[in-house]
């Protein structure tokens, strides 16, 4: 018998020195030689390989970790099923029993009309598969010519090839290349800057109408969908529609044939306050792209979800479109144990009581001359800086972000000029204490020019 040699124990400086070396990060830059090496999470604390301890304010700084880390729940559930199936195909008339359970529990989760589930490993995953379903959905209805999708400026639907030609953040397509054709963005609800982007105008009107017109423009014929995140993360920083917004769009869409694709690759499974934020907007999509706190971040996985009708179009003919982890059996045991954890611990009402503790302990902050704007939506929080309140010229956060996790311990994220929070929703009161107070000390010490006056 072989016995396999253990594998070798690094020190964090090694681990540091090897992951210079090795590994490419998203927005990485080759002059930030700092390395944070987290190597072990419980509940909304993590560690890093120097025995650092942080307290996680973002949700593993990406949206998510909704029941927290450590959960031996999912643990178990990870290990149950590989002992039983640790993976098997998916594709043609192969399937496994907890894929199959998954689908029905998402369907009886869903907004009403949506009981058809397609599985992919990410959100990414999840945006191609809307937009490739939603083009192919009317081309087999015979109308061949409904290819283009509309997104928004400051959208974030993911970074593959398509997916990020639909986010509307510049940086993403630049210096590779032809982005996917026929993509167009409109204006974001960016309530803070409605002045200076919708003038007198009321938001929604000024949007509704810029919307009516883009159609117009382009066509409603050749138009298969538009996306949207129910509340805009991380490349709007935080926006919350007003209340009429979605309803009008949904209307208006409608009454041009083009399906509405809600992205909820963020906001679903609680992180809002809901299972599926959408419906709260009154959105009503035909389709629903989701991922992140499906499974708290334990496993990769999203979901799509989509009408009888959309399904039904692309089943008609073989749907050439899949990924090899098509749902993965553990993937899809650890997603049923984590929606049992969200439902039986409340963590939906928990997310807008952790949005209440934020809004009350982050009042202070408001009144601080770099502080434009704090939005809130669930146990999500963006803070936007300023240099100046009355000009609203940017600040970038940056500086801040990486000082309250030096001087404080806390993670949270910079989007451009805004903090964002996104905590696991096992978040405490004293929890929420903690970060507002860092917030407030850090941010108190910042200049308009971005500099932090030693403490």
């Amino acid at each position: 018998m072989t016995i396999l040699p253990e594998l070798p124990k690094f020190s964090a400086v090694q681990l540091r020195k090897l992951d210079l070396q090795h590994v490419i990060h998203p927005h990485q830059q080759a002059a930030k030689t700092e390395r944070c090496v987290i190597v072990r999470g419980r509940g909304c604390t993590v560690w890093d390989a120097e025995g650092n301890e942080y307290l996680d304010a973002t949700g593993s700084a990406n949206w998510l970790a909704q029941v927290g880390h450590g959960r031996r729940e999912l643990v178990a559930a990870a290990a149950e099923q590989m002992s039983e199936l640790a993976y098997f195909t998916s594709w043609d008339v192969f399937t496994n029993d907890k894929a199959v359970q998954l689908a029905t529990r998402l369907a009886e989760l869903a907004p009403a009309g949506l009981e058809r589930v397609f599985f992919t490993s990410g959100g990414s995953e999840s945006v191609e598969t809307a937009v490739k379903a939603a083009r192919l959905y009317h081309h087999r209805r015979g109308e061949p010519d409904r290819t283009w999708i509309i997104g928004r400026h400051f959208g974030y639907h993911g970074s593959t090839y398509g997916s990020g030609s639909i986010t509307g953040l510049p940086p993403m397509q630049a210096e590779v290349g032809p982005a996917l054709p026929h993509i167009e963005k409109v204006s974001a609800p960016a309530l803070y800057r409605a002045a200076e982007l919708y003038g007198d105008q009321d938001p929604t009107d000024f949007l509704i109408d810029e919307l009516a017109r883009t159609i117009d423009r382009l066509g409603p014929q050749n138009i298969a969908a538009m996306i949207g995140e129910p509340v805009m993360g991380g490349g709007g920083g935080i926006l919350v529609p007003p209340a009429g917004y979605w309803p009008r769009v949904r209307e208006l869409l409608s009454r041009h044939g083009i399906l509405l694709i809600a992205d909820e690759v963020v906001t679903a499974y609680g992180r809002t306050g809901a299972w599926f934020d959408s419906a709260e907007r009154g959105m009503a999509p035909d389709i629903i792209v989701t991922a992140k706190g499906l499974t708290s971040g334990y496993v990769p996985l999203g979901a799509v979800l989509l009408t009888d009708a959309i399904a039904e179009q692309l089943i008609s003919q073989p749907f050439f479109h899949g990924f090899t982890y098509f749902g993965h059996p553990v993937a899809c045991a650890v997603a049923l144990k984590n929606l049992e954890i969200i439902e039986e611990e409340g963590l939906n009402e928990r997310s807008l009581r952790i949005g209440d503790w934020f809004r009350a302990a982050l009042a202070p902050a408001a009144q601080l001359p770099v502080v434009g704007d704090i939005r809130v939506a669930g146990a999500t929080v963006g803070i936007e800086l300023v240099t100046d309140k009355d000009t609203k010229a940017p600040l970038m956060a940056g500086a801040a972000a990486v000082e309250l996790r030096h001087a404080h311990g806390v993670i949270v994220r910079d989007y451009g000029p805004t903090l964002v929070l996104s905590p696991p929703l096992v978040f405490e009161r004293d929890h929420v204490d903690r970060t507002a107070t860092a917030i407030i000390e850090v941010l108190s010490r910042m200049d308009s020019d971005g500099r932090l006056t030693p403490r």
